[in-house]
């Protein structure tokens, strides 16, 4: 069984290193094809993964991602069948397993059953980046997860407020999820000069992040528009963990161990 998220962000921390988070869209391109390369990121030693349930319209998701979510959907992928395949990676993964995607996947499910689900099968946190912290108060998810024990992950971007960032810091759970840029993710020809035209150099990453840790004390995740390995070393002692997804999309095989071996050597 994995370990919990709050577990293994706490042996990142006492071993004074950048963790790495990657992405997985499940079903893209098949689900055996998910199945290798997530067991391909716990073998390169990656910190923990996030595993995309397929939407048709990942609003916060740039044409990469976008794509892999579609080509899932058009091969019929479900959340069920991506409940089958978490419940059996989690048996075999030393890492936290995390799902993201959209609540409409959730709500035609049935908010209950899906939270009960991923309380069963070890599920480590859930992002949601179409559920704010506003709706918090009124929406059952935020509270059937907290009961579960499930980490609600909240986002946070470059024109967050103070209030939304006060908010955030009252309720976020294990970890805050930093957005690097601002847009949709995806990664270009290259993550630091998207940082750079974006408006973020490095000064204007450190004081957007430094001005996220005034408010927010939890662990953070930093990622949109990273992609290689000095997109990774730039955040040491900014961040708790760089969250790499896009680029990691397109690979499979030894061209993706590979790739994993270069991004986990750079933390």
């Amino acid at each position: 069984m994995s370990k919990t998220l709050a577990a293994q962000l706490q042996l990142i921390k006492q071993q004074q290193r950048l963790g790495l988070m990657t992405h997985v869209v499940l079903g893209y391109p098949s689900l055996a094809e998910s199945k290798d390369k997530i067991l391909r990121m716990i073998a390169a030693g990656v910190d923990c993964i996030e595993m995309q349930i397929p939407f048709s319209d990942p609003i916060a998701d740039g044409p990469v991602i976008t794509v892999a979510n579609q080509a899932a959907l058009q091969q019929g992928v479900t959340v069920e069948q991506c409940f089958t395949l978490a419940a059996e990676l989690i048996t075999q993964s030393p890492i936290p397993l995390q799902f993201i995607g959209y609540y409409n996947t959730v709500y035609r499910y049935g908010v209950e059953q899906f939270i009960n689900r991923c309380q069963r099968i070890g599920i480590a946190g859930l992002t949601f980046p179409d559920l704010p912290i506003v709706e918090a108060a009124y929406e059952p998810m935020y509270t059937l997860a907290k009961a579960a024990g499930i980490p609600m992950i909240q986002l946070v971007s470059p024109v967050s407020t103070p209030k939304r960032l006060t908010d955030i810091a009252k309720t976020a759970d294990t970890m805050v999820y930093g957005v690097a840029r601002f847009g949709i993710t995806g990664a270009g020809p290259s993550a630091s000069a998207q940082l750079t035209q974006r408006c973020f150099t490095r000064q204007r990453l450190t004081q957007y992040l430094q001005t996220v840790r005034q408010y927010v004390t939890l662990p953070l995740a930093v990622g949109f528009g990273l992609r290689q390995p000095v997109d990774i070393i730039q955040l040491r002692g900014l961040a708790d963990l760089a969250v790499i997804g896009s680029a990691l999309q397109p690979l499979s095989g030894q061209v993706l161990s590979n790739y994993l071996d270069e991004l986990c050597a750079s933390r």
